[in-house]
């Protein structure tokens, strides 16, 4: 069988091509990719080429099928396989793998496997390590975004809180405490912020903290109507002459019991550090690409106020199935990252200018040619296309989020079948 993939053979060198995909043997399982949400790590790995320590070291040779954050449909079943995995089944997968010591990645690692392809096998360890996650929901798209989703959740439950009588340090984000995120209305400020509004003894106040209007203005029109009985604030620093003094007069002076840093921005981070309450939780969550990234911290109240900083990156199976879950049940909604879809050949020059793209997650169908198209277009772009006439009257019903229903229009335009 013929695929067409995104690969990667060295630093900002993706290359969009077809090739014969090998035959399938009995312990493998073949499948259809649907839908790859571009990565800021797919960014940065693109960037590095061999000198990403997840990448081999032999890529001109042996080319890495780039995209992580997949979904799909299960075509074919190896012999090995098929009392646990069913034919025509969605699926998503956890990407980070460790098999017998060796950490393979799905979007780093593999010639035939990842997300920015129409076909592709999954390899043994897949499912022997049990990373090849069936999915009950209604679109593909909300299966690509349960792995940032998991990573959003694994970072909440990555605070922790510790304290003054017997040492003990309490795991998440403290219940009915202050919540901030700085760098807020990215894709994954965002979903940070949806993630929030629905944890059941998560903090009652979340404040999101933004540079840019417009994405300030989106993300009060989107999240606002969802905030139920918490109290969410949302701060333009582009407009506050001491945004610091800002923020602690929110608290009455006590600042935040738990911080998120979503931008590697050495001002954020001290910023960050100076709204901390006693006992408070800094959670670096931006992964930079400088590694001398540094900046400064208050140890006075490291050792008084017993502030602590931790950083985080990736996620567990367990936190992916539970995300999927959330998902699939309609307690979270992912749909608030996205911003831009488009079609494979879009891929490789949205992952190499992916920065500069504003808005929020791309979203690539595989089986489609569609130029990379901010939704915000849609209703423009509708006066002479009745296709994208379709999707902006979809996405209006639904908050001027992408949807289950834009995509099922999408796919039903290029036909794109689930049985082949």
């Amino acid at each position: 069988m013929k695929t067409k993939a995104v690969r990667l053979y060295g630093t900002k060198d993706l290359r969009l091509e077809e090739f014969e995909l090998p035959s399938m043997k009995e312990d493998e399982i073949l499948v259809k990719i649907m839908t790859d949400s571009v990565c800021m790590s797919t960014y940065k790995l693109v960037q590095q080429g061999e000198n990403h320590k997840r990448a081999p070291k032999d890529l001109k040779h042996h080319p890495a099928v780039v995209g992580h954050e997949m979904s799909g449909v299960i075509l074919k079943v190896g012999e090995k396989w098929k009392g646990k995995y069913k034919e025509g089944s969605k699926f998503t997968v956890q990407p980070d793998m460790n098999d017998h010591g060796v950490t393979k990645t799905a979007g780093y690692y593999y010639e035939n496997y990842g997300g920015d392809c129409t076909y592709c096998i999954l390899p043994k360890e897949v499912m022997e390590l049990d990373c090849l996650i069936p999915f009950e929901g209604d679109s593909f798209f909300e299966a690509s975004l349960a792995e940032p989703t998991a990573c959003i959740k694994a970072g909440y439950e990555r605070m922790y809180h510790t304290s003054k009588t017997d040492h003990s340090h309490t795991m998440g984000v403290k219940k009915g405490g202050s919540l901030i995120i700085f760098g807020a209305c990215g894709p994954m400020g965002m979903e940070c912020i949806d993630y929030g509004l629905h944890m059941k003894d998560g903090a009652s106040l979340i404040v999101a903290v933004d540079l840019n209007q417009e994405r300030l203005e989106r993300a009060s029109r989107i999240m606002m109507p969802q905030k139920g009985d918490k109290k969410l604030v949302f701060a333009d620093a582009g407009k506050t002459d001491n945004i610091v003094e800002y923020l602690m007069n929110l608290t009455n002076g006590k600042g935040y019991d738990d911080v998120f840093v979503y931008a590697p921005v050495e001002e954020l981070i001290e910023q960050a550090d100076q709204v901390l309450a006693e006992d408070g939780c800094l959670n670096f969550f931006a992964g930079p690409i400088d590694q001398n990234l540094s900046a400064k911290i208050n140890f006075y109240r490291v050792h008084y106020s017993r502030t602590h900083t931790v950083g985080f990156t990736g996620s567990t199976q367990n936190d992916l199935v539970q995300a999927l879950k959330s998902i699939e049940e309609g307690r979270l909604g992912p749909r608030v990252m996205v911003t831009h879809i488009g079609g494979l050949e879009s891929a490789a020059d949205t992952t190499l200018r992916l920065p500069e793209i504003p808005g929020g997650k791309k979203l690539i169908y595989t089986q489609t040619d569609l130029p990379l198209t901010a939704i915000e277009d849609f209703r423009k772009l509708g006066e002479k296309n009745e296709l994208f006439r379709k999707l902006a009257d979809a996405c209006d019903r639904h908050q001027g989020c992408w949807n289950g229903e834009a995509e099922k229009i999408l796919l039903d335009e290029y036909r794109v079948s689930c049985t082949e």
